[in-house]
């Protein structure tokens, strides 16, 4: 059986895009991005938006999209966005003291 890694979401921009450019030249632009689930509440019946926030990120790429650059230039907090992407999930332990 095949494998498929896509993810579409359409949601609003919680904060203007963070970017860092490396000393090599690649750019990363972190993005906000939340979405509302859906779902009724059991006690009152009433439907009720829960908000998912989470965390992106667009690089640009040596030969292709240069996708940190776009959202730099376009993506602004509040902003309505479509995005597309394969998902990967990182995993942070604590510091220890």
């Amino acid at each position: 059986m095949a494998n498929l890694n896509r993810v579409t979401l359409i949601g609003r921009l919680t904060r203007d895009p963070e970017v860092k450019t490396f000393t090599n030249g690649g750019k990363v632009a972190n993005i906000g991005f939340a979405v509302n689930n859906r779902r009724k509440n059991q006690q009152t019946g009433q439907w009720e938006d829960v908000p998912v926030w989470v965390d992106l990120k667009a690089f640009n790429r040596e030969s292709g999209r240069k996708l940190a650059d776009l959202a730099e230039q376009y993506l602004r907090k509040g902003h309505q966005v479509y995005v597309e992407f394969h998902l990967i999930l990182e995993d942070w332990e604590g510091k220890e003291n």
